[in-house]
């Protein structure tokens, strides 16, 4: 059941919109929605607005935090995210220390796949928001600690970086690791890149880059093709303890 404040996705008429139940009213080109209705419905239910244009309302995924959740900056696509759920074989038994926290974004994603997520972000401002959208997402297994993570403490199955990678956080994050599990560090570009591959290869026995290059398909009248968006993100480097 739809509570006071939750955030919720209004979908329809071609419109997809991100706001938050309570008080007020919404406005849109299709009529303004009644924010205090949605209180008490569930997920999947319709609601009109005054000029009869009905959407469906939808609980927000991670998908949809990173498509609507305030940023304060550029935040790891899905696909990078994904990948390191995957290759580091990320589960509801692991410990996962997330460092470079940024809006929280890759944090949201960890904390509906892991048991525990400890997100360590040097910056005050970025923290606080950070955790506004892990609290909007109601994930009460993920913790953003506003310091920087070679204060880090304790022992982790993942640890993953998304910051300035210098060879003392591949140093640190070693420390930190349990035997058998993983360190993954994204980074867009080459040289820092290898900063964590050089670091990386003389302290784990296995080291691997990847660059996961995705492609959109449109369809249209004239005939299916690959999107002309940008398919190049960075490189997510994996190495296991």
């Amino acid at each position: 059941m739809i509570a006071q404040n939750d955030r919720l996705l209004l979908v329809g008429q071609g419109r997809e919109y991100w706001v938050r139940a309570g008080a007020g009213t919404f406005s849109t080109d299709k009529g303004q929605v009644d924010l205090a209705a949605l209180v008490g419905m569930e997920p999947g239910a319709t609601i009109a607005t005054h000029t009869g244009s009905v959407f469906t309302v939808r609980s927000p995924r991670p998908t949809d935090f990173f498509t609507h959740g305030k940023r304060s900056g550029a935040p790891m696509l899905p696909k990078d995210i994904g990948l390191v759920i995957a290759y580091t074989g990320m589960n509801r038994n692991d410990t996962v220390l997330d460092a470079g926290t940024g809006s929280g974004i890759a944090a949201i994603f960890f904390g509906g796949v892991a048991g525990t997520v400890k997100s360590f972000e040097a910056r005050e401002e970025f923290a606080n928001l950070a955790r506004k959208n892990i609290g909007e997402a109601k994930l009460e297994n993920v913790e953003v600690i506003a310091a920087d993570m070679l204060a880090a403490t304790g022992s982790f199955d993942v640890v993953h970086l998304d910051l300035q990678v210098q060879p003392e956080h591949v140093t640190h994050a070693h420390s930190l690791i349990r035997p058998g599990g993983y360190l993954a560090c994204y980074t867009p570009f080459l040289e820092q890149m290898a900063i964590v591959v050089d670091a990386a290869t003389t302290l784990f026995p296995e080291v691997h880059t990847h660059e996961l290059i995705e492609r959109e398909m449109t369809r249209s009248k004239r005939g299916t093709r690959p999107s002309t968006s940008v398919c190049h993100s960075g490189y997510v480097t994996i190495a296991r303890k």
